[in-house]
This record gives C-alpha cells, sequence and structure tokens, in this order.
C-alpha cells in the first residue's frame, strides 16, 4: 500500500506539473516525463490493495485505468499536432489518479470527517510535490540537452516547486495540530506519546529529510537558478528529490501505522 500510494502520487503529480512548464523544453521533454508516468501507474497496479475486492477498492482501481489510459493518449500525442486535446487529458489523469489514491480515504472506518479532509489535502499536496521536484530536476537536467533555452522555465517550475512545499508544510502541520488536539483517553496511545517514543523516530527522519532537507535545498536551487547556473541548480535538485523520496515514503507508512497524514 505503501508503495501503490507513493508511485501514484509521483506520476500523477508529474503530469499535473507538465501544465507549467514551457513548450520550449521540447517534444521529447514531455514525451519523456508522460512516458515515466504511466510507467509509474503501471507498476502502482502491481502494488494495488490486496484483499476483499469492495466496491470502492473496483471504482478506485477502475478510475487509475482510467488515469493511465489518458497519460498513454498524452504521450502518444505530443508532437502530433493534437495540442487542444492534451489539457483534457491531464484533468482526466490527474482526476482518475487521485480518485484512486483518495479510495483508500475513503475505507477508513475510524476516520473523522476533519482527518478525512486533511488526509485528502495530504494526497494532493503529496503529489504536488513530489511532481514538482521530479520535473524540477529533470528540466534543469534538460538544459545539457538544449543549453539555449531560457534559465526563467527552471525558475518558474523551481518557484512551484517552493510553493508545494510550502502547501505541504502547513498540511502536515495541520494534521499533527488536530491529531494531538483531538486525542481522547481510551481511544489507545495519542499522537503525541507515539512521536515521542522509540517508534517516533520514523516520524522525525519523515519532518528531517522530506521537510527540513527540501527547505534549505529549494532555497539553494533558487539562488543558484537566479544566477543562471543551471548546472549547479541541477545538481542540487538531484539531492532534493531524493529527500523528497525518503520523506513522502515515510508519510505513506506513518498514515498507515497511525492514521495521522504527515
Amino acid at each position: 500500500m505503501v508503495l501503490f500510494l507513493f508511485l501514484t502520487h509521483l506520476a500523477i503529480g508529474i503530469v499535473f506539473s507538465l501544465v507549467v512548464v514551457s513548450r520550449e523544453a521540447g517534444v521529447k521533454f514531455f514525451r519523456f516525463n508522460a512516458g515515466m508516468a504511466a510507467i509509474l501507474v503501471a507498476i502502482a497496479f502491481v502494488f494495488r490493495p490486496a484483499g476483499v475486492a469492495s466496491t470502492s477498492t473496483i471504482v478506485g482501481l477502475s478510475a487509475l485505468a482510467v488515469a493511465e489510459v489518458a497519460i498513454v493518449i498524452y504521450w502518444a500525442s505530443v508532437g502530433r499536432g493534437l495540442a487542444a486535446i492534451r489539457p483534457a487529458l491531464v484533468t482526466i489523469a490527474c482526476a482518475g489518479g487521485l480518485a484512486a489514491a483518495a479510495q483508500a480515504v475513503a475505507t477508513t472506518p475510524e476516520g473523522t470527517a476533519g482527518s478525512l479532509v486533511l488526509t485528502f489535502a495530504s494526497f494532493l499536496s503529496s503529489a504536488a510535490l513530489l511532481g514538482g521536484a521530479s520535473t524540477a530536476m529533470i528540466l534543469g537536467h534538460w538544459y545539457l540537452i538544449l543549453p539555449s533555452m531560457q534559465v526563467t522555465h527552471l525558475q518558474s517550475i523551481v518557484k512551484m516547486h517552493i510553493a508545494s512545499l510550502v502547501v505541504r508544510i502547513v498540511v502536515v502541520a495541520a494534521a499533527v495540530i488536530v491529531a494531538i488536539a483531538t486525542w481522547q483517553p481510551g481511544l489507545g496511545p495519542s499522537f503525541r506519546h507515539y512521536i515521542l517514543s522509540a517508534g517516533g523516530i520514523f516520524f522525525w527522519q519523515r519532518v528531517l529529510f522530506g521537510i527540513g532537507g527540501p527547505a534549505v535545498l529549494s532555497y539553494l536551487t533558487w539562488e543558484t537558478a537566479k544566477i543562471r547556473s543551471t548546472q549547479s541548480a541541477t545538481g542540487i535538485l538531484y539531492v532534493d528529490f531524493f529527500a523528497v523520496i525518503v520523506g513522502e515514503v515515510l508519510a505513506k507508512y506513518l498514515w498507515l501505522a497511525t492514521r495521522v497524514a504527515v
């Protein structure tokens, strides 16, 4: 389930982030990213939730299948004069992917309305952060292929990455505050007790690698992009993307272990 959620969020985030990238990046850039997203969704199917085929599970996996078809058509349409349909394909792919991931939220029996909303917000912000980090890293690398491309395109995607990180931090902070504030005696160990126990090491690793690391690295990327040092910015983005991956995988594990969408 951890890998299913992670791969789905990454794939949908990549597709969504392509909207903000200029066409100057070239046909191969969009085709490469769309192809990678399609492969990630296909792998996610391998790690789909096992067990009883409930109605919500069937609906969720069907939505993911629709997203996969939309991504493949997007990949096939790049560079073939079908630009008019690509915005609709992006919308379908994102909606299908998020519906597939959100079915896990809907089947959480112990979730309150507030926690379910926060979990869905967590899924949205996770997809945006993962997709922005991945696309920014690949776009930075693309300057080796198209050195004449304007650096403003890299600056724009880095801005989006920073914005998605800020949203992610707000959602995580809200989830932690709500989890601590709404705990009542008799409901099992509190989240406060969990993060201060030995098991809380996973939470603090999530904060360090998934929030603290990207916060510093994205700022450094922005500063290097401002001075048009695309190679340095790309090197930092590689480390940034790795930190985001570690943080988001841990976030999925923590959600399954505690039902707190950090």
